[in-house]
């Protein structure tokens, strides 16, 4: 069964729903620490918990959440997720003190990290390829983007005008609506053969990114001189080590090596750490700014933001469903990381006598852009055509690149700013024009940090597009296998047909790419001229007919020695 043009748009919505409230959540509790702290009465050393045992959590488990994903199925993950995420969130404002918010914020941690691979696998599944797949990506990296400055407005809007406690509450009414949602939309996905669960990839895995991830954290809080910042980090590198030695000889990996070393997914996975980096650090430290410095409240602060909210949208499912079937991802991955660290640099150049209007608000429409258009074709590509076993910890793989970038952003910039706000006092500067002197040097730092990682993931993202993509989740395979060519569905991507008119399509049954141009005897040939473009979705291998023509007037394939009919949902022949 596949799923219907208009049902997968409102099960985008539904994803896009759950993805809002995981991303939402840390800018929200944010603003609501301060309140919650006077509530509750914990201490400043304390409240730091409040934000780190959630990142522990999440950042740990993502990679086992998404394995767990396909295991027992991406709607069974999702659901359990949207539960378990709203009974954590409820937990964590009925709070009487501490210890119950921390552990409620860690229980969304483990919730969280089950349900934000799970929403992203079930995007790379319902939109294959094409470029609907380029706008519904679009839309999903479009809310990953900007969820951090939305959530600055909500958390803002309910501290000053409800209370702390509806910063967790809230939470049920995204989870509600996107449980609804996924009951009636989403379609049951079949079992089919489910991989293992590699025990000790897992712990390996879990450990060594609690290591970075809690290092960091230290970091934050300790400073680089506290010895326990490099036994954790020390640790936790050690561990991934062993992780990634583990899976060369596992039978059934956590995370099969061959997701990572695909060189479009590799350097679509570093530019998701590099541009979380930078939009952790911008969103921390332009909130400061724009209330000490420019006196905006909260709820303003959020509004000020949303001019790059705006531009994220915007370019985010705009110029990737145009550029990227016919360029690739290798250019839209240059020009966005080079926009943004021209936004960085700008930023870096903030004064006591900057203005809103002619300082903040020009970069920030600039870091939109440069995020909307980097951040929607790497995820998107870094998902492209990975077999379905390995859909969800594909898609965990990105969630855990956002969450190490976030931590690693967060603590490393920083303690730039901190080191450059020491040195200003020194030289005899007030606190503000010290603090501001520190964010401008922490700017400074990130927007080399972005023009690095464009020359060396341009370098390694190869030129032109991904050439294989899964089938959508559910498709069937009619023809009998036992036909020279086998049952073969899946789905070719918008553009260019190869010289020799090779089509490469992906195996719905097992997920495996196929018709490699050497393995002629599987190989599907779509005819037409070379060269010119063809349209077509769902191409199915079914038995031979006598004249090797599609139903509908498409090309004749061929398989093996004789023909085979080719038929397609929607074919359109070449121009």
């Amino acid at each position: 069964m596949t799923v219907a043009p208009t049902r997968r748009w409102w099960i985008l919505a539904v994803i896009g729903v759950a993805q809002l409230m995981v991303i939402l959540d840390n800018s929200i509790v944010n603003i609501a620490l301060p309140s919650a702290q006077a509530d509750l009465g914990f201490s400043d050393a304390q409240r730091q918990w409040v934000v780190t045992a959630y990142a522990l959590a999440f950042g740990s488990l993502l990679l086992l959440g998404g394995r767990l994903s396909d295991l027992f199925g991406r709607k069974a993950a999702f659901v359990v997720g949207l539960v378990g995420f709203a009974v954590a969130s409820v937990l964590g404002g009925l709070a009487p003190g501490f210890e119950l918010l921390v552990a409620a914020r860690a229980l969304q941690g483990v919730f969280g990290a089950l349900l934000a691979p799970a929403a992203l696998s079930l995007l790379t599944t319902t939109f294959p390829a094409g470029r609907d797949r380029a706008r519904a990506f679009g839309v999903f990296s479009a809310l990953a983007g900007s969820g951090a400055a939305i959530g600055l407005l909500l958390g803002g809007t309910l501290t000053e005008y409800a209370d702390w406690r509806w910063c967790m509450y809230v939470n049920v009414v995204f989870a509600v609506v996107a449980l609804v949602g996924a009951l009636v939309l989403m379609p049951s996905h079949p079992t089919g053969d489910r991989p293992k669960l590699d025990l000790v990839g897992t712990v390996t895995a879990s450990a060594g990114l609690f290591g970075v991830v809690f290092g960091f954290a230290t970091a934050e809080t300790d400073g680089w001189g506290s010895w326990v910042v490099y036994a954790f980090l020390t640790a936790g590198v050690v561990l991934l080590g062993v992780f990634v030695a583990v899976q060369r000889v596992r039978a059934a990996p956590l995370l099969p090596l061959r997701v990572l070393l695909d060189r479009f997914r590799g350097g679509s996975y570093l530019t998701v750490l590099v541009l979380t980096t930078g939009m952790f650090g911008l969103s921390l430290f332009l909130a400061y700014v724009l209330q000490a410095q420019l006196g905006l409240s909260p709820v303003l602060t959020g509004v000020a933001f949303l001019p790059m909210v705006a531009s994220i949208m915007t370019a985010s499912t705009t110029v990737p469903a145009i550029v990227l079937p016919r360029l690739g991802p290798k250019p839209l991955i240059f020009a966005g990381l080079l926009l943004a660290s021209g936004a960085l640099f700008w930023f870096s150049h903030l004064s006591p006598e900057s203005t809103y209007v002619g300082s903040v608000l020009g970069p920030l429409i600039l870091m939109g852009l440069g995020m909307g258009t980097a951040m929607s074709t790497s995820i998107n590509t870094a998902t492209l055509g990975v077999e379905r076993q390995d859909a969800g910890v594909a898609s965990a793989t990105v969630n855990t690149m956002q969450q190490v970038g976030g931590s690693v952003g967060t603590a490393l910039l920083s303690s730039i700013a901190g080191t450059a706000t020491a040195s200003a006092l020194g030289l005899g500067l007030s606190p503000q024009a010290a603090a501001l002197a520190g964010y401008d040097r922490a700017f400074l730092v990130a927007a080399g940090i972005f023009v690095v990682a464009a020359v060396v993931c341009a370098a390694i993202v190869p030129v032109g597009r991904p050439h294989a993509t899964v089938a959508s989740e559910g498709t069937e395979s009619t023809g009998p296998a036992e036909v020279a060519t086998p049952g073969l569905s899946g789905r070719v991507l918008d553009g260019e047909v190869p010289i020799d008119g090779t089509v490469t399509l992906i195996d719905a049954l097992t997920g495996a790419q196929v018709g490699h141009l050497p393995d002629r005897g599987r190989a599907l040939r779509v005819g037409g001229p070379a060269g010119r473009r063809l349209s077509a979705h769902r191409l199915r291998a079914g038995a031979p007919s006598d004249g090797g023509t599609g139903p509908r007037g498409g090309a004749a394939a061929r398989g093996g020695s004789r023909p085979a009919a080719l038929t397609t949902d929607a074919y359109h022949p070449p121009l």
